[in-house]
């Protein structure tokens, strides 16, 4: 499809890739009370913590619509920026599940294992459950890592995509994850890398704790980009061979053209986490499935909107997409 133009216009003042991508995470706050869990149980004798926003009306979702939000890295169910999708999801009358990959629901998952960018397994898991339940309809929207996690599934899957999965929409995504690995690793990203590897560590402590023969901490202090970060934890835990192995098995760009349901893709320019690598202007213009918008502003998941709502214009976006592909 021809690069779609993006509508999107940050206020003067917040125009900043690195304001956009720091302040919501500091001011913005949505009620999420009336979320419900749900532990789902894996049969790898685990569990996945799903989070639902359902319509007080809905008490039949037979053949109702689902809309399945997947969070950033070291993210959860009820970041702002998830719950935005959910409220709007609401609004619509549709119901919204938001799901925690494996260790970020606030309790640790009991296998060694627990999540990263190419985890599609896991996603299959939670849209089967769901479907089950009877939603019909079931539209996929995704954050950073969520974004490359919901490309990557449609693409792997092709035409044989479940038909209840209609659409999927993703924002802020680094599809090509060893170019984005190592802009994080720049020092202008320093502060972001920090933060990360600080998040990880108490997960890699708790493994170390559970699986003493397998993961250890030693030296962790050391590391100080995702590569090292790779090569040490998540290729050996979870299969691959190293960093790059991983990177390249679970990066959605190589797998935009096998999308065959209506996809979006919103990266902007000014986002401090993606190079160039991670605009596929290229498999855009020759799909016919897949629309990418690179607005000049917008950060990594800002999108800063302000109106009486308190609504970003990602989730506007979102909505808007799925109100066009029911």
């Amino acid at each position: 499809m021809p690069i779609a133009k993006c509508q999107y216009k940050p206020p003067f003042f917040l125009a900043n890739g690195y304001v956009q991508s720091i302040l919501p995470t500091l001011v913005r706050r949505i009620d999420t009370d009336h979320f419900v869990r749900e532990r789902l149980a894996t049969d790898d004798d685990d569990f996945i913590d799903l989070d639902w926003s359902r319509c007080p009306s809905r008490l039949d979702v037979s053949g109702k619509t689902l809309v399945v939000i997947c969070h950033g890295l070291e993210g959860h169910s009820r970041r702002p920026y998830v719950a935005g999708v959910a409220r709007n999801a609401n609004q619509q009358g549709w119901d919204a599940l938001a799901w925690n990959f494996r260790s970020c629901s606030g309790e640790m998952n009991k296998t060694l294992r627990f999540y990263h960018s190419g985890a599609t397994d896991d996603l299959q898991r939670v849209l089967t459950h769901a479907h089950g339940l009877g939603y019909a309809a079931i539209h996929l929207v995704g954050f950073s890592m969520g974004g490359n996690l919901s490309l990557l599934y449609a693409g792997r899957n092709g035409r044989g995509i479940p038909a209840y999965v209609k659409s999927v929409c993703a924002f802020s995504v680094p599809c090509d994850l060893a170019a984005s690995a190592e802009c994080l690793a720049k020092p202008k990203n320093t502060i972001f890398m920090w933060r990360f590897l600080k998040d990880l560590r108490v997960k890699i402590e708790a493994k170390a704790l559970d699986f003493p023969g397998q993961v250890n901490t030693e030296g962790y202090e050391a590391i100080k980009t995702f590569q090292q970060f790779d090569d040490r934890y998540t290729a050996p835990i979870h299969g691959f061979k190293d960093a790059q192995d991983y990177w390249t098995k679970s990066s959605c760009k190589p797998l935009l053209n096998d999308i065959k349901i209506p996809a979006l893709l919103v990266n902007a320019k000014n986002d401090p986490f993606l190079p160039i690598e991670c605009f596929p202007y290229e498999q855009a213009r020759a799909s016919s499935w897949l629309t990418l918008e690179v607005p000049e502003s917008g950060g990594h998941v800002g999108f800063i909107q302000l109106n009486r709502k308190h609504e970003y214009w990602m989730e506007q976006r979102a909505i808007q997409f799925i109100q066009n592909n029911l």
